[in-house]
């Protein structure tokens, strides 16, 4: 082949080697795909959105309960504090008096110590050198004074502070006071004995010191029957000067049948106003308040005081025989200031303090007189004067006349060993009673209620 042919030959395989260089291997349709979002969902991403928000709500809730479950356990661990100690106060001792008979001397004894028989100069004489004059007696007012004073630290001023509107939305506050004692420290709060009339609908209660100090006070307990309350101001919330100023009064007896005529103090509001103070004697103790489930004694003072009077009676040891109450005074003394004895009063303070419930019986009673006893042949225990309505006593059977001589096989001879039964009670207790009526021996048992 000649060198002509072989470049025409190339001429003719060129372009071929060449188309066939440039064919593309892929088709430009694939290059061109378009890559598309997935719809949305919208009733999957609601479900969704719910779900997590209920999540969060129960986590939360959760979170809640637990905090307020451990809270209290973590805080009485890192700041432990001190429970309420139970108030109690010690048993009267009864002091036995001295009888006439063993006033009088014995003749053995007369014979040994014959008594000195003065001469009637010898009496002027010794009557010459006894002299009182007004130095004296302020001396002696002096000392009721001072007497008065350092009894009074025991003695607050209670005030019930009620919210109302007048006619024209203006907001008004309306405020009753009454004078309180301080009873008892529990060592959480101090608690404090008062007239429940001055907090009747009241939103607030504040209570001022003897140094002017004002705190908040709670209500614990008010019994229906006596008209006092319990308050308790918590210790916290007290500052330590008025601490060291306020004191707890000294609970004396008001059994003493020698209470009679003795000189007394009536501090707080005996005239009505706060902080007054009145001097007087003790001219009636025997008489008995009748109320149901009580003995109450009611002291009789000659102080001329208000109708409205609270406070405390104090006698010349500044111990407290009686609180000032005039709501069970007779017309004929309307002003003479009345207290119940202290000594009845003991074990009701001693359950409010605690906020212990009262239960209640029903009854109106009284011992059964000697005479009766010896002579129809009646047996000792407690008489039953009158049942209240509606009461457990009258659902239990029991009825006026009724003499009560066993609770819970326990032998009872008087009113009073009775009641001790009832405060040793609890509501909704069962109490076996073994009554005498018209001399037939019977047995009731009365479901005790709440006072």
């Amino acid at each position: 082949m000649t060198d002509q042919d072989k470049e025409q030959k190339n001429v003719g395989t060129e372009p071929a080697k060449e188309q066939a260089e440039y064919t593309p291997s892929v088709q430009s349709d694939f290059l061109r795909e378009k890559i598309k979002q997935k719809p949305v969902n919208k009733k999957k991403l609601i479900r969704r959105t719910v779900i997590t928000v209920v999540m969060a709500v129960v986590f939360g809730l959760v979170a809640c309960l637990t905090f307020l479950i451990l809270e209290p356990v973590i805080s009485n661990r890192l700041y432990p504090e001190e429970e309420a100690q139970e108030v109690q106060f010690p048993e009267e001792t009864v002091t036995e008096e001295m009888k006439p008979e063993d006033m009088l001397v014995q003749d053995e004894e007369a014979e040994e110590e014959p008594p000195a028989e003065l001469e009637d100069e010898q009496i002027e004489e010794l009557l010459s050198q006894v002299q009182f004059n007004l130095e004296d007696y302020q001396a002696i007012y002096s000392e009721l004074a001072q007497l008065a004073t350092a009894a009074g630290r025991a003695v607050v001023t209670v005030t019930g502070v009620t919210s109302d509107v007048d006619w024209f939305n203006n907001i008004y506050e309306n405020m009753a006071s009454a004078s309180g004692v301080i009873v008892a420290n529990n060592g959480k709060s101090i608690l404090i004995l008062v007239s429940a009339g001055a907090l009747h609908g009241a939103d607030s209660i504040e209570v001022t010191f003897c140094d002017q100090t004002q705190v908040e006070a709670e209500l614990v307990q008010r019994d229906q029957t006596t008209g006092f309350a319990i308050l308790s101001v918590p210790l916290i919330s007290i500052e330590e000067d008025t601490m060291d100023v306020i004191d707890i009064a000294a609970l004396g007896s008001s059994n003493s049948s020698s209470l009679l005529g003795t000189p007394i103090i009536a501090l707080g509001s005996p005239l009505g106003t706060s902080g007054s103070v009145c001097y007087g004697i003790v001219t009636s103790t025997g008489t008995v308040i009748d109320q149901p489930d009580s003995a109450y004694k009611s002291i009789t003072t000659d102080i001329y005081g208000s109708h409205n009077a609270t406070g405390v009676l104090v006698n010349l040891k500044g111990m407290v025989i009686g609180i000032i109450d005039n709501e069970n005074t007779s017309n004929d003394m309307d002003n003479l200031l009345k207290a119940y004895g202290i000594s009845e009063l003991k074990k009701t303070i001693e359950k409010m303090s605690n906020d212990q419930e009262m239960a209640y019986m029903g009854v109106h009673g009284a011992d059964v007189p000697q005479e009766a006893i010896a002579e129809s042949g009646i047996p000792a225990g407690a008489y039953i004067k009158e049942i209240e309505m509606d009461s457990p006593a009258m659902a239990a059977g029991i009825q006026s006349g009724d003499v009560i001589t066993k609770v819970d096989g326990m032998p009872i001879t008087t009113y009073n060993e009775l009641l001790n039964m009832l405060y040793s009670a609890a509501p909704e207790d069962v109490m076996p009673v073994t009554l005498v009526r018209q001399g037939r021996e019977m047995s009731v048992e009365v479901v005790l209620g709440v006072r």
